[in-house]
C-alpha cells in the first residue's frame, strides 16, 4: 500500500496538502444536517463466525442520499458489515450475529422478512465485475423479470435502457445489447453490473471496493457515476483507498479490528481525526 505519511507529513500542519485540498473542496458540497432519520441503522452490532468475533457492537447511521465510504486496513470488518446490510452473510457456515440492523426504522432481520424482497431494495455492486453469462440486455433485464416489474415487452425495454443510461453505459452498448456482458471492457462490465442493481429500483446500493480492478480512467467513470447516483440512492462503498473516499463521500467510518473506531463528516475525519488510530491511518503509519 503507497502511504500517506510521506505525502502528508503532518495533518495538522496550516499548509494545504493535496488531501486536504480534495477536502476543502467537498465540504462546499456536505448536505446540512437535517431531522431526517437515517435510511439504514445498526445498534450493537455483532458478527460471529463460528467462535472468532469479526465485529463489536458497532452502532451507525447511514444518511440518506449521501455517500457513506468506509474505510480501515485489510480485515478490519468492512465487507462483513457492508454484507449485513442486505443478509448476505446469511449463506456463510457459521455465522451469526448479535443487535440490530434496520431499514427505514424496520429490522431486516426480523422473522417476516423476505431475503429475496431486501436485497431488491438493499443492491450490491461487488469488488469483481460479475456480469451473469446473459447478454448485455438480459443483466439488466433479469430483476425485473423476476421481481415482476415490468409488464410486457415495452415496458421491460424502458427499464433497460433507462437503466442502462443511469449508469452511463447506454450510449456504448446500444447497438450490441444482444452481445454477451462479459463482452465488455472492466469498467463497462462494473457499469453493467450497476445498471443491473438499479434495474429493480433499490432505495440503497452497497459497493465493495468497486474499483479496485479498474484501471484509472474506468475508476474515474465509476466515481462520477457515484456522485449522479446519490441523488436518488444511498450508497455505501467499502474502499481502500483514502482519496477515493475523500472525493466522492459525504461521511466516513474507520474501522479496525472488528471496531467502529470514528465516524463523522468526511472533511472531519481526514482533516481532524479524534483518535489516534484513525490518525495514524491516514498518515500511512498502519494498515
Amino acid at each position: 500500500m503507497t502511504t500517506l505519511a510521506f505525502q502528508y507529513p503532518n495533518l495538522n500542519k496550516k499548509t494545504e496538502t493535496p488531501l486536504q485540498a480534495i477536502m476543502n473542496e467537498e465540504a462546499a458540497t456536505i448536505l446540512p444536517e437535517t431531522a431526517a432519520p437515517p435510511r439504514m441503522r445498526t445498534r450493537g452490532l455483532k458478527v460471529f463466525y463460528s467462535k472468532e468475533q469479526a465485529l463489536r457492537d458497532i452502532d451507525l447511521d447511514i444518511p440518506r442520499n449521501q455517500v457513506t465510504a468506509l474505510i480501515g486496513p485489510s480485515g478490519c470488518g468492512k465487507s462483513t458489515f457492508i454484507r449485513c446490510l442486505n443478509r448476505m452473510n446469511d449463506v456463510i457456515p457459521q455465522f451469526r450475529m448479535e443487535g440490530v440492523v434496520q431499514l427505514d426504522g424496520i429490522d431486516i432481520y426480523g422473522p417476516d422478512i423476505d431475503v429475496v424482497q431486501l436485497r431488491a431494495r438493499v443492491g450490491m455492486v461487488f469488488q469483481k465485475p460479475n456480469p451473469f453469462p446473459k447478454s448485455i440486455y438480459d443483466n439488466v433485464a433479469y430483476g425485473p423479470r423476476i421481481h415482476g416489474l415490468a409488464a410486457g415487452k415495452a415496458e421491460l425495454d424502458g427499464i433497460v435502457f433507462d437503466s442502462l443510461a443511469r449508469a452511463g453505459l447506454l450510449e456504448e452498448v446500444r447497438e450490441r445489447l444482444k452481445n454477451p456482458g462479459t463482452s465488455l471492457s472492466g469498467g463497462q462490465q462494473q457499469r453493467l453490473c450497476i445498471a443491473r442493481a438499479i434495474a429493480v429500483e433499490p432505495e440503497v446500493i452497497l459497493m465493495d471496493e468497486p474499483c479496485s480492478a479498474l484501471d484509472p480512467i474506468a475508476t474515474a467513470h465509476i466515481e462520477e457515476l457515484i456522485e449522479e447516483l446519490k441523488e436518488k440512492y444511498t450508497i455505501i462503498i467499502v474502499t481502500h483507498s483514502m482519496q477515493q473516499a475523500a472525493r466522492i463521500s459525504q461521511k466516513t467510518a474507520f474501522f479496525h479490528l472488528g471496531y467502529l473506531v470514528e465516524e463523522g463528516e468526511t472533511a472531519e475525519v481526514f482533516s481532524n481525526p479524534q483518535d489516534h488510530r484513525t490518525r495514524d491511518y491516514v498518515m500511512g503509519r498502519i494498515g
